[in-house]
């Protein structure tokens, strides 16, 4: 798997897309527009009187009937979520997009045409980091009555895998699946939007495919047609139709055997960008639609929005639980080898600890001297004496115990941690402690940014 980007990414100048609404029928022209850090992606309708902004926002969303709508300001736009697709395909995050109409031309009915004109421009990295949500647990999404499931799982990237299954024999189950991001433009990119021939007349009833034809869209035909149902639709699409050996219309050449689960895996990808930020993370999902991709979508910000607050929620100044003093007379450790300086919170299942990093230190005049950095190293050792307190506390005279790790899994060092940070170091059990035997997750910050993490198995011993 090739290594995600790392540095926020724009393009390099303006595209000019032109085309037609798929569900509008109307002719519209975009303009996607290099944009500045943290922008993420905002449309901008320049037809409109003030040119309202409407951010890309799974709080934004307004309809998911045939596609995915947005309204903020006073202002819509609707099927964004092929044009969504290519962005986070090509591993950008920052895009202002001039549109001068309510809806996102349909193009051939896939990702190709913006991926082929953003990739014409280029692109170009800022300075600022990426700022990835990173699925830490399981979240899961599901819809008992319509056997939608989708659920995320923790990876250090971003894999996505899909399963559809139609009640037609044309159709019936398929999958797709990309095992990294830079997989979309190979694999996924192309393929078309589509329906059943039996959806067509709801949806012209509806005026809801103004501009739909046979260019834009592959129309699966799941039953017999009669010649009178062939030439009214000759009178729809203003052209000779068949139907092909395969249940396509119009004999219309698929570009892959499972092409219509790729672009379920297209749409999925497109609809996640609601989140608002790149994700780290395996999504599985099972007959997914536009709805239950943006209902995951905010399921994933309310999990951000719980992380968030819960960074924030500690008071460094206030009373510790445990003060330098106290933690001592706790664990074993002393000078220089103390690694933590305050116990913020304690419970039987988690615990937060404070490790103040000062330049008084005499670890740094080896590491390094003129660019000092904390090392890894003892980012995880003062994770575990904190997680120490947290298996400690479950004895009487913790005194008398010392605590023992076991193993360490899974350690990863994200930002650099210099002289005058404070560190502060969570850690949660994984599953209740057993015969003296804990297993937890660490994970420290500075400020909102996580700095290092990892699974730790720990035994206490008595020793007095």
């Amino acid at each position: 798997m090739d290594e995600m980007n790392t540095k926020q990414r724009t393009i390099k100048s303006e595209v000019t897309i032109s085309g037609i609404g798929l569900h509008t029928g109307k002719s519209v022209t975009l303009t996607l527009r290099p944009a500045p850090e943290n922008h993420w992606f905002k449309f901008r309708r320049i037809d409109l009187e003030g040119q309202p902004l409407v951010s890309v926002d799974a709080d934004n969303v307004t309809d998911t009937s045939r596609g995915t709508t947005i309204s903020e300001n006073g202002a819509s736009v609707s099927t964004i979520e092929h044009l969504m697709a290519a962005l986070i395909g090509l591993q950008v995050d920052n895009v202002l997009i001039d549109l001068d109409g309510p809806e996102v031309p349909i193009l051939d009915g896939s990702s190709n045409v913006f991926i082929e004109k953003l990739t014409e421009v280029g692109f170009i990295d800022q300075d600022a980091d990426r700022d990835f949500y990173e699925i830490k647990e399981n979240i899961h999404y599901s819809e008992p009555d319509r056997k939608v499931e989708i659920v995320g799982m923790p990876l250090d990237g971003y894999r996505l895998t899909c399963m559809i299954d139609f009640n037609s024999p044309v159709l019936g189950s398929q999958h797709a699946s990309i095992s990294a991001i830079d997989e979309f433009e190979r694999e996924i990119g192309s393929s078309r939007t589509f329906c059943f021939l039996h959806e067509l007349e709801a949806l012209v009833n509806n005026n809801l495919i103004k501009g739909g034809d046979l260019s834009n869209a592959i129309v699966i035909v799941d039953r017999q047609v009669t010649t009178d149902e062939l030439e009214k639709l000759e009178g729809l699409f203003n052209k000779k139709v068949t139907v092909a050996d395969e249940g396509i219309l119009d004999n219309i050449q698929l570009r892959h055997q499972n092409e219509p689960a790729r672009h379920k895996l297209l749409d999925m990808i497109g609809d996640l960008a609601l989140v608002g930020r790149p994700i780290k993370g395996h999504i599985m999902a099972a007959r997914p639609g536009h709805a239950a991709n943006v209902a995951f979508a905010k399921r994933i910000k309310s999990q951000i929005k719980r992380s968030k607050k819960k960074i924030n929620s500690y008071d460094i100044h206030a009373k510790p639980v445990y003060d330098t003093v106290q933690i001592m007379n706790i664990l074993p450790h002393r000078q220089p080898f103390l690694m933590v300086d305050k116990i913020l919170e304690l419970s039987e299942t988690h615990v937060v600890g404070l490790k103040n990093v000062t330049m008084n230190e005499d670890l740094f005049m080896g590491h390094f001297p003129g660019a000092p950095v904390f090392p890894g190293v003892l980012q995880i050792e003062a994770m575990a004496q904190t997680g120490g307190i947290l298996v400690l506390n479950t004895v009487p005279d913790p005194e008398n115990w010392l605590t023992l790790f076991l193993k360490i899994e899974n350690a990863r060092f994200k930002n650099q941690v210099h002289p005058g940070d404070t560190i502060i170091f969570s850690c949660e059990l994984l599953e209740p402690i057993r015969r003296g035997i804990a297993r937890m997750k660490g994970i420290g910050m500075v400020g909102e940014k996580i700095v290092s993490e990892a699974e730790l198995m720990a035994q206490i011993v008595k020793v007095k």
